[in-house]
């Protein structure tokens, strides 16, 4: 998101009643910051390669219906990965030519409906092919159907998110004893299995072992191609998983820099012969989102100022219990939305919850914070305010997308910075929680069930 765009949202988020005592946080999303991601990611590709190429959007990092909606109009896919992810995907229009199925915990049920939609199925295990074996044999299927392998190549800096090490538990693990042996196999016997899928990793992921994952599966599709004489797979889902730098409001590494290295590193990849399909996710709405909270009451302890906001664990739970691997940066603005100047004080931030590690930042140097002002959290546009925490039964918050207009008549967004003034318009997204919706949730219709 572009900072001046940004500041402009914040201030007409103020004005016009959207962060209010009422509603102490709420969740915005650049419209325009989203257009240009998704078009920074097709033109990369097609500047490497005249193959098709599907980019499907991974629905696990932003799971809004409007936003699978922006993403399809801009030309991208879906990648689901649950019957709520495909449930998603359909309400925003998005057919299933244009879908990926993938879980390492498929149900017969849900392979059952992406097969009966011509849905791509990327196969996590051999147990699970043998599934496929009985469906396809039952039915005529249009799915494109693979294998996904681990390549096993190592992880990054976040274990938990490095998905191509010697024990992940995704894909089939091709330096396991006979593994490789297998999945050249089951080619052989299987004509119609025509994919094959690797992903190496995500946030804390280098390049250079990304491309290394994408190498080996590459390699793998060739000497299954040549066993079986013909080119049986004809398209290689490559995964996404390129970092987001949570530092500043730079936008690196780029997907230009990703392709071309691609193209240097696995040059055949790009040759005309392999489809390609991509699942990034949290690249294209990590810088798009920003979340915006009240400061609702500020103190001093051990002669440290905290300032005690409505925006915490339940919206940055990887933030508040992983500080360390997920640090998001923290903006302060005085009550009307402005940017706070000045000197700096080392303060902390807190949320809401009842819990004393409920922090977004621990001694932070910010303009010292005062009662009523706003803390705006960038970079949370994906894996945020859409993967609601329910400490304490905090409501979910709204969420608004947003396009900032130059008051000369342009749109204030694709491409440029929004210019120092505009018009911002905001749209719902999602609404606000309710309480009634809190206690449905919570069996409210059923009071007496343990007592009656």
């Amino acid at each position: 998101m572009a900072s001046s765009r940004r500041d402009l949202a914040v201030r007409a988020a103020v004005d016009q009643g959207l962060l209010s005592s009422a509603e102490p946080v709420v969740a915005i999303l650049d419209t325009a910051g989203i257009r240009t991601s998704a078009a920074a990611l097709t033109s990369a590709f097609a500047a490497v390669t005249d193959a098709p190429v599907l980019h499907a959007f991974a629905v696990k990092a932003t799971p809004l219906v409007p936003v699978l909606r922006l993403l399809h109009e801009a030309g991208l896919g879906v990648e689901v990965a649950s019957p709520g992810e495909l449930a998603l995907a359909r309400a925003a229009g998005v057919p299933p030519a244009e879908t990926v199925l993938d879980s390492p915990a498929k149900t017969p049920a849900e392979l059952r409906q992406a097969l009966a939609l011509g849905i791509a199925v990327n196969a996590d295990n051999l147990q699970e092919l043998a599934r496929l074996d009985a469906l396809v044999a039952s039915a005529p299927t249009a799915s494109p159907l693979g294998i996904r392998v681990n390549p096993q190549v190592g992880a990054g800096s976040i274990g938990a998110l490095s998905t191509a090490t010697a024990t992940s538990k995704f894909g089939v693990a091709l330096r396991d004893e006979g593994a490789r042996k297998a999945v050249v196999q089951a080619y052989l016997e299987r004509p119609w299995l025509t994919r094959l899928h690797t992903h190496t990793g995500s946030q804390g992921v280098p390049l250079a072992l990304m491309a290394e994952g994408v190498g080996e599966a590459y390699a793998l599709a060739e000497e299954i191609n040549r066993t079986v004489g013909r080119q049986q797979i004809d398209t290689l889902d490559i995964g996404g998983g390129l970092p987001v730098n949570f530092h500043s409001d730079e936008e690196t590494p780029t997907y230009a820099e990703y392709a071309r290295l691609l193209a240097d590193t696995v040059p055949g990849l790009f040759d005309g012969r392999y489809g390609l399909v991509t699942e990034f996710g949290r690249s294209l709405l990590a810088k798009h989102g920003t979340v915006l909270a009240r400061v609702e009451y500020t103190k001093t302890s051990g002669g440290r100022p905290i300032a005690v906001t409505h925006a915490g664990v339940q919206l940055a739970t990887r933030t508040v219990y992983a500080p360390d691997a997920w640090p998001l940066r923290v903006l302060a603005y005085d009550s009307e939305g402005r940017p706070r100047t000045g000197e700096t004080t080392v303060q902390d931030v807190a949320g809401p919850a009842c819990f004393a590690g409920d922090l977004l930042a621990t001694g932070r140097e910010l303009p010292l914070l005062h009662q009523g002002d706003v803390v705006a959290v960038p970079d949370t546009g994906a894996y945020y305010f859409a993967h609601h925490y329910a400490y304490n039964s905090l409501p979910r918050p709204g969420i608004h997308g947003f396009t900032v207009t130059e008051n000369g008549g342009g749109d204030g967004g694709e491409g440029g910075d929004g210019g120092g003034d505009g018009v911002v318009a905001f749209t719902t997204v999602r609404k606000p929680q309710t309480l009634a919706e809190i206690v449905a949730e919570s069996g409210g219709a059923h009071a007496n069930a343990l007592v009656g």
